[in-house]
């Protein structure tokens, strides 16, 4: 139910409108001076002001511009009972939405006030949308307790104030994509675009094309202009990920564009000027990149001004848990399941994973753990192989040598029986002795 500010100094005329606006719905307070209007302004906010432009204390062209001051989400209907287009065209440069003339336009002022009040509703709509997304991708939704991740933390909350360049370095799966989201969501450039490029799924032709656009007749296969990622991103953040996979050539370019904040399309010869905030990713060692002439040092350097180290997870084992935690409750609740509690056997087992790729590795395997379970625990037999027989050392039996596929049998076998080893040695045709020595050979649990 929308709220309407009503400012008018006839008495009856506005009572007459109080009435006929209340009919449609919508909450309705009475203002009969700009005194008392800034009054009520105070107090509560509206989403819709109607105001007269000739009031006893002021005029409500000028009053516009104060109200869209104070309260910038309200929109302003002014009347008047003569119309003037030197006014007309003053409340609008001030913000009103409209400006209509008593009598002439009284029909007029019903479905105006609606389309004022759709507007407002949409601006709230988008308004709660961004702080959604800005919640969604802030360094609060970094899941982690464990001093490495806490410092990296510190460093992006401390460069997002910026327009820096950034280097985040990491092995694959780390979450160096979600780190850059949550830099640009905290910086001044949160309502502005942010345009994610992984280098390494283009061509090195199509990567030129996917950074810098094109005009038409470019090359084959380009029949109209295209812009490129960079003039997506202007005013925003560009984050690329894998910048070590860049060719030397467009690296160049690349180069060119960071220290010019000029670009130029493939098939043109117009500079088109560009603000963009660039934020880098890399698992490779560009510095040894740069021995081996695979990479710029000139890039290098303007890229890594401030380098943020993303650890690995096995260098981040208190965070295991609630990065599982947080993962099961997310999957949960898209297949509409009710997870309420982790094993502590399963927490054990996650533990002791070298976890070789990283956060995206662990998610993965909760994923896979919610839609095989049957109850509301997640506990170790919902497992891959790998992970259940992992070694504290990183190492593990290979499920393709003979003791691996003998190891995972018993194990299916086991499972199979729900634990009953003279069962399973029934159904495996040997002797229990031998069974339980296979399992103490191959430490099954």
């Amino acid at each position: 139910m929308g709220r309407v500010l009503l400012i008018d100094d006839e008495e009856k005329l506005r009572t007459l409108m109080a009435r006929i606006i209340g009919l449609e719905g919508f909450v309705i307070t009475q203002a009969e001076s700009i005194k008392t209007a800034q009054q009520k302004l105070a107090q509560e906010d509206f989403d819709v002001i109607i105001c007269d432009v000739k009031l006893p204390d002021g005029n409500g062209v000028e009053l516009v511009r104060e109200i869209r001051e104070k309260q910038p989400g309200s929109e302003v209907i002014l009347l008047t009972a003569y119309g003037n287009i030197l006014d007309s065209v003053q409340a609008i440069k001030n913000g009103a939405f409209d400006y209509i003339v008593k009598g002439d336009d009284n029909n007029k002022i019903i479905p105006l006030l609606h389309r004022a009040m759709d507007k407002v509703q949409l601006v709230k709509r988008l308004h709660r949308l961004e702080q959604q997304v800005g919640h969604k991708y802030s360094f609060e939704q970094i899941t982690g307790t464990s001093k490495n991740i806490l410092e990296a933390i510190e460093l992006g909350k401390k460069v997002a104030q910026t327009d820096t360049a950034v280097l985040l370095l990491g092995e694959t799966g780390t979450g160096k994509e979600v780190f850059a989201q949550a830099i640009h969501h905290a910086g001044k450039r949160s309502s502005k675009p942010f345009v994610a490029l992984n280098c390494s799924t283009f061509s090195r032709d199509l990567l030129e094309s996917e950074l810098f656009g094109h005009a038409a007749g470019a090359f084959t296969g380009a029949v109209k202009d295209k812009k490129g990622f960079f003039e997506e991103a202007h005013t925003g953040t560009l984050f690329l990920d894998e910048i070590g996979e860049m060719a030397t050539d467009l690296q160049a370019r690349l180069l060119r564009v960071l220290e010019s904040g000029e670009m130029i399309r493939l098939g043109t010869t117009q500079p088109i000027n560009v603000d963009v905030r660039v934020i880098a990713a890399t698992n490779r060692n560009l510095e040894e990149e740069i021995a081996q002439g695979r990479f710029r040092s000139d890039l290098f350097y303007r890229l890594s001004a401030f380098q943020i180290t993303l650890p690995p997870l096995r260098e981040r084992a208190p965070d295991i848990r609630l990065l599982a935690e947080h993962f099961a409750g997310t999957f949960a609740l898209k297949m509409n399941k009710k997870i309420s509690a982790l094993h502590p056997d399963y927490i054990t087992a996650l533990e002791q994973n070298p976890w070789k790729g990283n956060i995206r590795e662990l998610k993965n395997v909760i994923e896979r753990s919610v839609i095989l379970s049957d109850g509301d625990t997640l506990d170790k037999e919902s497992l891959p192989y790998e992970i259940l027989h992992a070694r504290p050392d990183g190492a593990s039996i290979s499920a393709f040598s003979m003791a691996g596929a003998e190891k995972l049998h018993i194990q299916k076998v086991l499972n199979y029986t729900r634990g009953n080893k003279a069962e399973a040695a029934r159904l495996l045709e040997i002797g229990v002795a031998t069974l339980y020595r296979k399992i103490d050979e191959y430490k099954i649990s």
